[in-house]
């Protein structure tokens, strides 16, 4: 009889971690979804961009036909960076399917 109730611990066990290794699979899929690295790293650059042009001198301007362009370059960086990051949260990743939901 002992021999008969060993097993099912250890596979309920082995169901858990299955579980547990599905839950972190899914969590790593929405960590690094390619459009929260490319949105925050366009939102990032956007920062530096637009700040250089806040503080661009009357030579760099001259330089650019007296146009601002880091300033309207680090604007467009940020307003796409932004809707990346929309986009995401809007629509969310959705993971596979287990083996065995896929079946059924």
């Amino acid at each position: 009889m002992s021999d008969n109730s060993t097993p099912k611990p250890a596979a309920q066990q082995v169901a858990k971690e299955i579980e547990e290794l599905e839950k972190r699979s899914q969590t790593a899929a929405r960590l690094f979804d390619v459009r929260r690295i490319i949105g925050g790293l366009f939102v990032v650059y956007g920062v530096i961009v637009t700040i250089a042009g806040i503080f661009a001198s009357e030579e760099d301007l001259k330089k650019a036909q007296d146009i601002n362009i880091n300033l309207w370059t680090g604007i467009a960086m940020l307003i796409l960076g932004v809707a990346f990051l929309v986009w995401l949260r809007l629509s969310p990743t959705i993971p596979p399917p287990a083996e065995g939901e896929a079946d059924e």
